[in-house]
């Protein structure tokens, strides 16, 4: 892995499932220590990108490397990439018969040989990190919808990884929570020197930690660009997707509108 150049980089990418063309021509580069969010409407592809950055899907055409390497096919060298990435699953994926602390240490336990004293030490700083150490003896059912989100953080960071993947990250959170999920993914961002990369169809809770945005629909990249010029734009898929206007280039149910195969 090289410490050089864009941590993704992804170019010319197809994806398909099932045989149909999801994303087509996608290319993007993701500066270190940077934030960028995947915007789109619901059905437009986000996860599907997500899939690729991950692994769990090979592109048809194109490439995508990430951590200075093309995703490797062999599951080995596959499972020896996914330490360095972190994902924020949109359900918090926490065991409910575990503590908190006990699901911070999970990924340490699976991937590490260290002992259980230094799992433990590891386990507190994570939490200090999300603001939640006092919670550390409290099951899943004891926690807010914020507070279980912020331990799914919390146990996204236990390998310290330089990259982080959020998938909806403010799914069934109320606007308090969903600033403060923000808030301290910007701030982990920064104080960690992390690269992050929110896919999200929350927009205006998003763009304002956001370095970088693009926007996915009708299979493809329809704007890359700031927050700023964002907003700015007057795209007419941009300006409907901001808008939430039902009528307009991007069809309602996006998955009647899929690009053809090239």
């Amino acid at each position: 892995m090289t410490n050089e150049g864009p941590i993704v980089r992804i170019s010319n990418l197809r994806l398909e499932r099932g045989g149909r063309t999801v994303l087509n021509d996608i290319n993007l580069d993701v500066p270190r220590g940077s934030v960028v969010a995947v915007l789109g409407p619901s059905g437009s592809g986000k996860s599907t990108l997500l899939a690729a950055l991950t692994g769990e899907l090979a592109p048809a055409a194109g490439t995508v490397e990430v951590l200075g390497q093309p995703v490797p096919q062999r599951r080995r060298a596959l499972l020896e990439l996914r330490k360095g990435i972190g994902v924020l699953l949109q359900g918090n994926g926490l065991l409910t018969d575990l503590t908190a602390a006990e699901n911070v240490a999970l990924p340490l336990r699976a991937h590490t040989k260290l002992p259980d004293p230094v799992i433990r030490q590891l386990v507190m700083m994570k939490l200090h990190a999300v603001g939640l150490r006092a919670a550390a003896d409290a099951y899943p059912r004891e926690l807010s919808g914020g507070m279980a989100r912020r331990v799914a953080l919390a146990r996204a960071l236990a390998l310290d990884p330089p990259l982080m993947i959020y998938d909806e990250p403010l799914t069934g959170l109320d606007p308090i929570a969903s600033g403060v999920v923000m808030d301290l993914m910007r701030r982990l961002n920064d104080t960690l020197g992390l690269t992050s990369i929110v896919v999200t169809h929350h927009v205006h809770e998003t763009l304002p930690v956001a370095d970088h945005a693009i926007v996915i629909a009708n299979g493809r990249i329809v704007f890359s660009g700031t927050p700023a010029e964002l907003e700015a734009s007057d795209d007419p898929f941009v300006h409907q997707f901001l808008k939430g206007e039902p009528d307009g280039p991007i069809a309602f149910d996006a998955a009647a509108r899929t690009p053809e195969a090239a």
